[in-house]
């Protein structure tokens, strides 16, 4: 089932957006997070630990999960499919995964910032760089896929453009 032409555009315009939007959050959690890691006034230190706080609650968790929900239905409404190419499969199994990972690194933030506002040097606490850029990584694969689309259809998708169904194959 397709949408008709301008709740496509919608919806398109509206996923390109969360997308843009929780990679450039992202962007702005690395800064903090660098200055988490390598700063050595102690200020600085606590004022990232709580900034990546509600960076992650406040944008970047609200971001992923729009995307992933917005994304899915522009896939479902679109002739893309979600499961027909490989490139949209990759994509949702990327941002997916991505979106697991960030639920449960916000919750060590939260724990970051936590301590951070409550002993006396922070500069000792671990950051999150890893997570932070593997995140970016990822959130940067998938806009190469998005934008390069990469040919490869999956069998469901060959069966589907083919007419056939899974008794025929």
């Amino acid at each position: 089932m397709t949408m008709p032409p301008r709740l496509r555009k919608l919806v398109l315009t509206a996923h390109v957006t969360t997308s843009l939007g929780w990679l450039g959050a992202v962007i702005a959690y690395l800064v903090l997070d660098l200055n988490a890691v390598y700063s050595e006034d102690i200020g600085a230190v606590r004022a990232a630990y709580l900034g990546m706080e509600l960076i992650i609650w406040y944008a970047i968790v609200p971001l992923a999960l729009a995307s992933v929900f917005i994304g899915i239905v522009n896939a479902l409404g679109t002739h893309w499919g979600l499961f027909r190419h490989y490139w949209v499969l990759i994509k949702l199994l990327l941002t997916l995964f991505a979106t697991v990972i960030l639920l449960a690194e916000a919750q060590v933030v939260s724990g970051l910032a936590d301590t951070a506002a409550s002993i006396s040097d922070p500069r000792r606490l671990p950051g999150t760089l890893l997570h932070s850029i593997g995140g970016l990584l990822v959130l940067l694969i998938v806009v190469v896929l998005a934008v390069f689309k990469p040919r490869g259809m999956t069998r469901y998708g060959w069966r589907k453009q083919h007419g056939r169904s899974d008794a025929q194959a």
